[in-house]
């Protein structure tokens, strides 16, 4: 697997650039902003995408998915329950003066379970709900994208709409699972292990009150 991260928008999200290593096709996940920047990072690395993968709809994660499917031509995926939460979004980025064109509607869905392929990269989807409804991470090659869902000492907030703490104290259940060497790549800041996190996270190690989920 090879993956390339391209920090954009007020909030720094990362974006990911995925591939297989070998073959030009690749997966934009969490195209959030600039998507020029985008742009020239897969032109520089000769890649061709295939897919936009969405770990969730807040804006922040969203707003180049619209120019980038115009682009390559491509489709955007996103979990069936985060639709409320993009429709929120997109009705807060026209409200700042966005058009309603960069939130395309003809979105695809995704559920636990499905698989998002470019060339022999195969990437499971996995629902991480609790931070929003369709929240989602993706787990291949030992390496997961949390999205919103794990950060590095931290987890996603809950108190923004459709945030629930129950759902996502049973994503971080669902994500504790996975092999200690498994690379977290987050939504936001810096790469860890669910090793490190399990070790020393608030939320999952052995002094927290989640410690029943290990």
């Amino acid at each position: 697997m090879r993956v390339n991260t391209v920090v954009v928008g007020q909030l720094g999200v990362n974006c990911y650039i995925v591939s297989d290593g070998s073959s030009p096709e690749a997966v934009i996940i969490d195209p959030g902003d600039e998507h020029d920047k985008i742009e020239s990072a897969v032109a520089a690395l000769g890649l061709t995408p295939v897919s936009i993968v969405l770990t969730h709809a807040h804006y922040d994660h969203i707003c180049a998915a619209g120019d980038l499917r115009e682009r390559y031509n491509i489709p955007i995926l996103m979990h069936e329950d985060d639709r409320e939460t993009y429709r929120r979004s997109k009705e807060l980025c026209i409200s700042w003066g966005l058009s309603p064109s960069d939130f395309p509607a003809d979105y695809q869905t995704m559920k636990s379970g499905d698989k998002i392929s470019a060339g022999r990269l195969s990437l499971e989807v996995i629902h991480t709900p609790g931070h929003t409804p369709g929240g989602v991470s993706l787990y291949g090659n030992r390496t997961v994208f949390t999205g919103d869902t794990l950060f590095k000492g931290a987890v996603g907030r809950t108190d923004l709409p459709g945030g629930n703490t129950a759902r996502l104290m049973e994503s971080l259940k669902k994500l504790s699972a996975l092999p200690v060497e498994t690379r977290v790549l987050c939504g936001h800041g810096e790469e860890t292990t669910m090793g490190q996190e399990i070790k020393s996270n608030p939320y999952l190690n052995e002094k927290a009150t989640l410690k029943l989920y290990r």
